[in-house]
């Protein structure tokens, strides 16, 4: 079966799409493969399923392998669901390679949406690793060679996959076929909205589709590489565990590379930078991995061993926010579907963007994609995210991604925080603990809602269970607060302790912690510690999410940060005027332990009679 073959419209006039046989249980309305058809194809089995859609394996009119995703049943009419299976039509259509599993088909505005793609005949690659042992050097090359010609395919036609990892590559021989364009993003696409964190294998998404930024082509180079290690050493670059302890991980760029061939190790680590601005590019891959392939050494490509700059403040990284050129006019977006069941033809083929890799191997005939398994071997955390290939539909997405970071708002409240503390040190404590709580309790609900909706979908009682769980949510949160401040009080009254000791040392006289100074900037500092240290990706989301929904608008935003402005001056000069007072510990009694009391000697060497720390 070709492409460009168009259905003739049957008597309802779903275009050749057929109401295919409903299990009459439960959510098992989804077809029965053992007795169906679609259009012009017979369904043979269920090879993997999601929260949105169904992949079937079936067979054309001329008795070809395909695979056949079909929306489920409760969201085939829904025309949100229909559009965006139509934009993942979209983005499959503008890709040929032969090593990418290839758009065939689709009817996205029949009765039952579908689309196809070819059957790849392979096994997934960590099935392969777990088999066969971790990849050596010729194998490993190889595979990193299909899978950057498959990239510089994707990446001409304006997309990013976002995805790639070892069970979203099949195995045919030794050569790579991508599949699961699930969560794909199209960068000239500007209606496309990002799907969340939630939307993926944890241990294989980059750092910053974690934390909820922009995505760029260095996201796959990333992904490739997380990839290549995983096949060279066998073992999941950044271990098994929790979904929360497997992203920090990530973001830290806390990799593990042992096992891995000493030759590509610098290739590995540079493209598993957390930043993606000090990544290598598309050439620079290709050209270490060819010296890699010649058996040399990648550390000694320039780029690779030259020392990069030191890594920004995530929030300064320009380039990594910024939209990768719109491909040119051979792969413009698609027109949308005309009314009807209009199949879609791809576009003729565009020149190979990876050329100096040599000639592609053979494509096999179109086939097929193995069973979708419920856990990745390839170092899935405990609780896994489901995923299905090829052309897996998107859930609805997670609503954080892709929204203004609110970073100004953030700093702002930041520095009133800090002006708090010099003049009411224990009301700024109270209120940071609070604020961390409630940005995790706010970043655990919404998490939650997004993957039961992944799960099943938008479902009526999505608020109910929202509110009945909110207890809980709000019980797990005070526990992640009462871990992960202590590292941050700790830091803080370092902080607070050594900024005392420098003064005394400058001034001379006793060693007084209890200060404007230094407990301004022991706040201050234990502050930016939570917010990055360990469990600071919940707190990160969480608290952009509460400023979103609390401060809307210009004017407010506005507002906010000139009332936060003025608090912190008055902080500050408070500290500075004040150097010599006591910081106010109300509302806490003046006997209070707070008010910490430890002898220090003065320059005589006596102690001296009133407290020296206060």
């Amino acid at each position: 079966m070709t492409a460009d073959r168009r259905a003739e419209p049957d008597s309802s006039g779903a275009g050749g799409t057929h109401r295919l046989p409903a299990a009459q249980a439960s959510d098992d309305r989804d077809r029965r493969a053992d007795q169906a058809r679609i259009g012009e194809y017979e369904l043979i089995r269920k090879i993997g399923e999601g929260g949105m859609g169904v992949v079937y394996k079936a067979l054309d009119d001329d008795g070809r392998a395909v695979a056949v995703k079909v929306l489920r049943a409760h969201i085939a009419h829904d025309a949100s669901a229909r559009e965006r299976l139509r934009r993942e039509v979209s983005t499959l259509v503008r890709v040929e390679s032969p090593h990418v599993a290839s758009f065939l088909d689709a009817d996205v505005d029949g009765e039952s949406p579908y689309l196809v793609t070819s059957f790849v005949p392979g096994a997934a690659l960590d099935e392969v690793v777990e088999d066969d042992g971790p990849f050596g050097a010729a194998r490993l090359a190889r595979l990193g060679r299909g899978l950057a010609e498959a990239l510089g395919a994707i990446h001409a036609a304006g997309i990013v996959h976002r995805d790639l990892k070892p069970g979203n590559v099949l195995m045919v021989g030794d050569d790579p076929v991508l599949i699961d364009f699930g969560i794909a993003h199209v960068a000239d696409d500007s209606r496309l909205t990002s799907t969340g964190l939630v939307m993926g294998t944890p241990g294989y998404l980059s750092p910053e589709i974690v934390e909820g930024e922009s995505v760029t082509q260095a996201t796959d180079w990333w992904g490739w590489a997380a990839t290549l290690a995983y096949a060279a050493s066998g073992h999941a670059p950044f271990g098994r565990g929790p979904m929360p302890v497997v992203l920090d991980r990530v973001c830290r760029g806390e990799y593990d590379l042992s096992g891995v061939d000493a030759r590509i190790r610098p290739l590995l680590e540079a493209a598993l930078d957390p930043d993606p601005q000090r990544r290598p590019d598309a050439a620079e891959v290709l050209s270490a991995l060819d010296v890699f392939a010649h058996g040399g050494h990648t550390g000694q490509i320039p780029v690779i061993a030259q020392r990069r700059p030191a890594p920004q403040p995530r929030d300064a990284r320009k380039p990594s926010t910024e939209r990768f050129a719109a491909p040119k006019p051979a792969t413009e977006r698609l027109a949308a579907p005309k009314p009807g069941t209009e199949r879609i033809v791809r576009p003729a083929r565009q020149p190979d963007p990876t050329e100096n890799l040599g000639a592609p191997p053979q494509r096999v005939a179109p086939a097929r994609y193995d069973i979708q398994r419920p856990v990745n071997r390839a170092g899935d955390p405990d609780r896994p995210v489901p995923s299905v290939a090829p052309g897996r539909f998107v859930p609805p997405p997670d609503p954080r991604i892709g929204q203004a970071a609110r970073t100004g708002t953030l700093a702002a409240l930041l520095a009133a925080l800090t002006g708090i503390a010099a003049v009411l040190p224990s009301v700024a404590l109270v209120l940071l603990v609070l604020w961390a709580l409630a940005a995790r309790w706010c970043d655990k609900a919404i998490t939650s809602r997004v993957l039961r909706r992944y799960t099943a979908g938008p479902r009526r009682s999505d608020n109910l269970v929202a509110a009945v769980s909110s207890p809980w949510h709000g019980v797990v949160a005070a526990l992640a607060t009462l871990l992960t401040v202590l590292i941050p009080g700790f830091v803080g009254a370092c902080t607070a302790i050594a900024v005392a000791l420098a003064r005394s040392m400058i001034k001379g006289g006793p060693v007084y912690i209890g200060r404007p100074l230094p407990m301004a900037l022991g706040v201050l500092v234990g502050a930016v510690v939570m917010w990055w240290g360990p469990g600071g990706i919940s707190l990160r989301r969480g608290a952009r999410s509460i400023v979103r929904g609390a401060v809307r608008g210009q004017p407010m935003t506005q507002i906010i940060i000139g009332v936060c402005a003025l608090v912190a001056v008055i902080g500050v000069v408070f500290a500075v005027t004040h150097l010599g007072t006591a910081a106010s510990w109300w509302p806490v009694p003046g006997d209070s332990s707070l008010r910490l009391q430890l002898g220090a000697m003065n320059p005589a060497g006596s102690m001296p009679d009133s407290p020296a720390i206060s």
